[in-house]
């Protein structure tokens, strides 16, 4: 009521609605004019929020009715209900509790003409119009906002033009690239909503996150008033770590965390406890429900489990979520996509199947089990991972930590670029405008740039958009481009659509020949369009799932920063990652054994990012190598090596022994079948039946199955698993690539990380200022590690064949990180 902007961060089920929806509806009540946006970070969510917004209007109607039934009645007896020396008769709601005094029974207002409506991309078209001509409440997701509703804003004046409210749910979801394009998107509304004379008042709500303020105040770039005290009831809730016993000492492997959750699972259907569990990825839901559903026909309907995860059509989404508040769904199993506030009714208990990669993250899981005064469980089952290990072994580190600082950077050069010619589409930028935080000096070398290009027109002193069809159709805000790739399946004779992955995900989660999992059921890739954006796939029982296989090259573009550190030197600086899918391995479900390899020739994608990267010195690439704990040395195969090559080369016909191939202009490789440096001597690792022709790219995918890990390889594996954890982020926003002679490091050995979207985001430059601890922790978690040569816990496993590279990673992490 006061007019200031709002960030409310407390716990989930601690109710932030009712912070929002009370002061909206009181305005909207009291001015017949005014409208409010709602954005919801999903569908799924701003769908679920109607239903309850209806319900309380509804029960509003009722009491209005009632009481002015009642002060029809006073008024025919003289009382006189408008006095100010009356007492106010109470609005009486279950969620409200408001004096009908402040509504003045105006006529207008009498009326309770409040149309709530949700606008995406699931609004029937015959639906639209009524709801940009009435809807007073408006429901929507920012990807509408940015693509449907801004650009066609002279549509929607009416409520544009009374816009009093703009509310922000979830907004812990809205960090990295993502939150990025967010803010931008807001600085189009404010735009625009100014032009119409509307200056709204903003409402901002976050369940986990360590810094609320500054993150609402990015994202609308205004001083915010933050509420984070939560004073709402709760029962108990029970949270156990759980890390699953090693079952083989020597390699440290532990039993599966896939198989243990399910065994958890099994133990609280057994008690009739209503369970959601989460996995990490898609694939890892799809593997669960395979395995905890073996026999769904004929099964009692409240033992049912269910899988849920984006990919699913919505009505099939919809369908899951009734069925879970019905309690017709006993567990669910679902990726992150159940993780925000949708209304799925009273979970008993959460299970993570792993540590989703954020601390923010995981109190949002376990949340959605005990809402209320009910007690509750939630069971972290640890995975063998670095990160994981690391949480086991100090919970102290995850119970005393404040969730993360998201981050984002909307100034971002593609991202705030992409935006502005958004902008411009909707309307001139003048001479001297401001773009946000963006002052007239930055913007008009973005509008100078776009005037070059031809994306833009100036006449007089404004420019206008001069490109074809509306900008923001080409701009994704949760990824790196628009484009989806559609997922069909032949179903007698006709296309069916299963579902959609992004763009950039399709080379490797639905390459020809992979194995793609839906609800349980697999699927064969039969070919991928990337053109016309189709996957086509067949229904197959087969026994195995595939894992593609990529190489990485990185280039340097320009370096920022460099300085001298233990062992070597760090640095950062702008990069390109070229990535290409260049096969895969089947894997067998049970046994997890490599049934075979196949090829895959896909175009390469390429990344524009930011990276950092720490390189070592000569001087201790020698002291290991003294020590016989270097193993990104050269080979030395003997001077009877050349004489050897060739005998190879003739008696394998001078073809590839995997696929066939002949030699081309370039000779092919001849492959230790097993690993040169598992020899005392080069006379016996050299014997003629070790040795085999392989083309290139055969070659490639035979060192990775039974190559000696380095210690290179494994101080990589670590720094890739811990990393997340000091940036406060999620593991799928870095990459890393391990390379004995780095073109970023004048050919010295490198291991870079680098930030996982187009233009970074700000990681790259905090590892750098980070390494000395990133390093320090990681020599702790090797050197704490049980295994007797490398595993999933510390620098990973070694090869088929080959050994994990523990001793030589340790002997680097003495050298480097103290």
């Amino acid at each position: 009521r006061k007019g200031a902007h709002v960030a409310i961060a407390t716990g989930t089920a601690s109710g932030k609605t009712l912070c929002y929806n009370l002061p909206v509806l009181d305005r909207l009540l009291r001015d017949s004019e005014a409208t409010a946006l709602y954005l919801f970070p999903t569908k799924a969510l701003a769908h679920d929020q109607l239903a309850g917004i209806r319900e309380q209007v509804a029960g509003i109607r009722e009491q209005v009715a009632g009481v002015r039934y009642q002060a029809a009645g006073d008024r025919e007896q003289g009382a006189g209900i408008r006095s100010t020396e009356a007492p106010a008769p109470s609005l009486q709601h279950p969620t409200f509790n408001l004096q009908l005094a402040t509504f003045n029974l105006h006529p207008a207002t009498s009326n309770l003409q409040l149309a709530v409506g949700v606008y995406d991309g699931d609004t029937p078209a015959g639906e639209r119009p009524g709801i940009r001509k009435n809807a007073r409440i408006l429901l929507t997701n920012p990807d509408m906002l940015h693509a449907g509703i801004l650009p066609h804003h002279t549509r929607w004046e009416r409520f544009l033009r009374r816009l009093r409210f703009v509310v922000i749910d979830e907004m812990h979801t809205y960090r990295g690239v993502f939150g990025s394009h967010v803010a931008n998107t807001l600085r189009r509304l404010k735009r625009i909503a100014a032009f119409y004379g509307a200056e709204p008042q903003f409402v901002l709500t976050s369940a986990t996150i360590g810094n609320p303020r500054q993150l609402a105040e990015q994202l609308i770039e205004a001083p915010v008033t933050l509420i984070d005290e939560d004073a709402s009831a709760r029962g108990r809730r029970h949270f156990l770590i759980y890390n699953p016993p090693v079952v083989d000492e020597d390699l440290g492997i532990r039993a599966g965390v896939l198989p243990e959750t399910l065994r958890l699972l099994d133990d609280l259907l057994a008690y009739n406890l209503q369970t959601i569990v989460f996995g990490r990825t898609r694939r890892a839901v799809e593997l669960m429900l395979r395995a905890a559903s073996p026999s769904p026909a004929g099964e009692d309907a409240n033992a049912t489990v269910r899988a849920y995860r984006s990919g699913y059509l919505p009505r099939q989404r919809r369908a899951i979520e009734r069925e879970l508040r019905e309690g017709r769904i006993r567990a669910v199993i679902s990726t992150s996509a159940l993780e925000l506030g949708i209304d799925i009714g009273q979970m008993e208990a959460a299970l993570l199947a792993g540590y989703p990669g954020s601390i923010a993250s995981t109190w949002q899981r376990v949340g959605r089990a005990g809402r209320g005064r009910a007690d509750s469980l939630a069971v972290l089952v640890a995975s063998a991972s670095p990160l994981d290990q690391f949480l086991s072994r100090h919970p102290d580190y995850f119970f005393a930590r404040s969730p993360e600082q998201a981050r984002i950077d909307p100034d971002n050069p593609l991202i705030l670029l992409s935006h502005l010619q958004a902008a411009a589409f909707e309307l001139p930028f003048r001479e001297g405008e401001t773009f946000g935080g963006v002052d007239w000096r930055e913007l008009s070398e973005y509008l100078d740039y776009l005037l070059e290009t031809g994306a833009l027109l100036k006449s007089g002193t404004q420019f206008f958009w001069g490109g074809g069809e509306y900008p923001a159709a080409e701009i994704s805000l949760r990824s790196a481009s628009p484009r989806r790739v559609v997922l069909q399946s032949a179903q007698n004779g006709e296309a069916e659509t299963l579902g959609e992955v992004d763009f950039e995900s399709a080379p490797w989660m639905v390459h020809p020949e992979a194995v793609y999992l839906h609800q349980g059921e697999t699927f064969l890739v039969d070919d991928l369009d990337l053109e016309a954006g189709i996957a086509r796939l067949r229904s197959a029982a087969v026994d195995f799932f595939t894992r593609p296989q990529r190489e990485t090259e990185i280039q340097l573009l320009e370096l920022q920063e460099t300085a001298a550190a233990r062992g070597g030197f760090k640095a950062r600086g702008e990069i390109r990652v070229t990535t290409r899918v260049t096969g895969y391995r089947r894997i067998h479900w049970e046994t997890r054994e490599t049934l075979g390899r196949g090829t895959v020739e896909l175009p390469p994608v390429e990344l524009l990012t930011t990276g950092y990267w720490l390189s070592l010195s000569e001087e201790t690439v020698d002291a290991l190598a003294s020590a016989g704990l270097w193993g990104n040395a050269p080979n030395a195969y003997g001077p009877d090596w050349p004489r050897l090559r060739e005998a190879v080369w003739a008696r394998d016909g001078y073809r590839c022994r995997f696929c066939g191939a002949p030699e081309g202009e370039r000779a092919h490789h001849v492959h230790h079948l097993r690993p040169f440096r598992t020899f005392e001597s080069a006379e016996a690792a050299n014997r003629l039946e070790n040795l085999v022709t392989l083309c290139p790219a055969c070659h490639r995918r035979a060192e990775r199955a039974v190559r000696v890990r380095s210690g290179l390889a494994g101080l990589a594996f670590v720094l890739e698993h811990l990393a997340p954890l000091f940036l406060m982020c999620d593991r799928g926003d870095l990459g890393v690539h391990a390379d004995p002679q780095s073109p970023l490091a004048e050919g010295r050995p490198a291991v870079i990380l680098y930030d996982g979207v187009p233009g970074g985001i700000g990681f790259s430059a905090r590892l750098f200022a980070l390494h000395d601890d990133l390093l320090a922790h990681a020599r702790e978690t090797v050197r704490a590690c049980g295994c007797a040569d490398g595993c999933p816990s510390c620098v990973g496993p070694g090869g088929e064949e080959g050994s994990g590279g523990k001793q030589e990673t340790l002997a680097i992490l003495d050298l480097v990180g103290g």
